[in-house]
């Protein structure tokens, strides 16, 4: 390879011709790294009588093309690019403070594309397997994070193990942990149903599951027993390190790995799964109709990131994640349910900003729809990144939940109202929206269902504010995930949660063209 800005980092097995996934790649974070206007990508976007496009570090020029829903200009579809351009254009691009920043999204990028040629190999043999919806959905790539493929640290063998997309089924080990070590609110011994008999504990010990790949990390722990069987077999969910342990059942365990970032880290804080199950409590108080709120207040935390656990229970019904439906062969099964669900979604999230000064971090992963006896309901699950206003919610006349982590709560509406279009709007209704409709179709359909959940309110100001950030505005805050997740480190971009860093904007898709 040429020039790595200082990183020191290859990427062998790559190349500037780029094979069909690895120009899709490629392109997703060249895209994203436009969108983001990372190192000033976007400033150096030019128009000539050619079009529009963008010089490469190896002086290649690059057509570009209008890229609504989420940006401005996009990698024009013909075009074939190497990730090594693109990587050499970053490195070129990049801030000398950024270098291990910069080093570590190569490794991400060349993770990511051997995930997805593994996954390409494998999709046909999986599918003949009936897949759940939870391994379908992982067929779907993020909307907008290029690399969300990767999962850093694990090697090929992990992923077919592991990884819900390659649908695999395991065995999860135990532990014998002190009872002495359990965080405050910690349920004293896991359920019935999910601990498993024949297991010898002493008397001050307690029985937290393990998932493998976190074996040798909790081997490290001080004080605790990795113990030898029984058997329980499981299998992963969309989020890996949540697993499910039987119907309606699942089980969430911190992982070793990074996903969507190397900053999101997939441990588990002491206070996280508390705080989950506060919100949980709020959530189901506030919830609406046609909303359920899934149970997860049974968990436990042993002040160690690999030592925790939080079971979740489902309500019955086919359980169908949102993320699912980014997937064709969900699609054509769910013919007909996108308008009922953007209707459902947008009038109970913009009911939860107006009403109660409450924006959910409820994206494509941690919602789902479940088609009941009766008709179809929204489940909300894995809340503890949501945001709330004390003031609104004491306004209301409820309690403000005391969350470990302070970020939870804001009296700032445009901290708010952020979420909800980040979250809400762009991930959980338009990445949905204009994968099943061609774009002036998706465009007005969310425009309706969002001025329709808006008029509900009226006059009050939290409803005028949204409206203003969303149908009325020139255009559309976006994250910086690529920013936040990797490339710049924390003292440098101020980002207090990297899952809520805005930098960006993109072209307001709302608005009539």
């Amino acid at each position: 390879m040429g020039a790595t800005g200082g990183t020191g980092r290859g990427t062998a097995g790559v190349g500037r011709g780029g094979g069909s996934r690895e120009a899709y790649l490629a392109a997703r974070v060249l895209n994203a790294l436009l969108r983001e206007d990372y190192g000033g990508l976007a400033g150096r976007v030019a128009r000539t009588r050619d079009g529009v496009g963008l010089l490469l570090a190896d002086g290649r020029w690059v057509r570009l093309e209008p890229g609504p829903p989420f940006q401005d200009f996009v990698v024009a579809r013909d075009e074939r690019l190497g990730l090594e351009q693109v990587l050499e254009t970053l490195a070129e691009a990049s801030d000398p403070r950024d270098a291990d920043g910069v080093s570590a999204f190569f490794d991400e990028c060349l993770a990511a594309l051997h995930a997805l040629e593994l996954h390409d190999e494998h999709r046909d043999a999986v599918l003949a397997r009936r897949p759940s919806y939870e391994s379908l959905a992982a067929f779907a790539d993020h909307p907008v994070y290029p690399t969300s493929r990767a999962r850093i640290g694990l090697s090929e063998e992990d992923l077919l193990a592991y990884a819900p997309e390659f649908a695999p089924a395991f065995e999860l080990r135990w532990a014998a942990v002190p009872r002495a070590a359990l965080e405050p609110g910690s349920a004293p011994a896991l359920p019935a149903d999910v601990a498993p008999g024949g297991l010898a504990l002493g008397q001050d010990e307690t029985l937290f599951p393990v998932h493998p790949l976190t074996v040798d990390e909790v081997r490290r722990v001080p004080g605790v027993r990795l113990l030898d069987g029984p058997r329980v077999t499981v299998r992963p969910t969309l989020s890996m390190r949540t697993v499910e342990v039987g119907p309606g059942t699942q089980l969430k365990l911190p992982l070793p790995t990074s996903t969507l970032g190397v900053r999101n880290r997939r441990s588990i804080r002491p206070g996280t799964l508390a705080d989950g199950a506060r919100a949980e409590l709020l959530l189901r108080r506030l919830a609406g109709p046609g909303v359920l709120v899934a149970d997860e207040q049974a968990h436990a935390h042993a002040g160690h990131e690999y030592l925790a656990w939080m079971v979740r229970r489902l309500p019955p019904g086919r359980v169908v994640p949102v993320a699912a439906l980014n997937v064709p062969e969900v699609r054509k099964e769910l013919d007909g349910v996108l308008p009922a669900y953007l209707r459902l979604l947008l009038r109970w999230n913009v009911r939860l900003f107006v009403r109660y000064g409450v924006a959910l971090e409820a994206h494509q992963q941690n919602l789902a729809l479940v088609f009941q006896h009766d008709g179809m309901r929204l489940l909300v699950k894995d809340n503890d990144g949501l945001l709330a206003s004390p003031a609104a919610l004491e306004e209301a006349g409820i309690d403000v939940p005391s969350f470990h982590d302070a970020r939870m709560l804001t009296d700032d509406p445009h901290a708010l109202a952020d979420v909800f279009v980040t979250i809400t709007l762009h991930l959980a209704a338009a990445a949905v929206a204009f994968a099943w409709l061609p774009h002036a179709e998706a465009a007005a359909l969310l425009r309706a269902s969002l001025a329709e959940a808006l008029d509900e309110h009226g006059d009050h100001p939290r409803a005028r504010l949204l409206r203003a950030r969303t149908l009325d505005a020139a255009r559309l805050t976006a994250k910086s995930m690529v920013t936040a997740g990797t490339l710049v480190a924390k003292e440098r971009s101020g980002a207090r949660d990297v899952n809520k860093f805005y930098g960006a904007s993109g072209p307001n898709y709302l608005r009539r063209g």
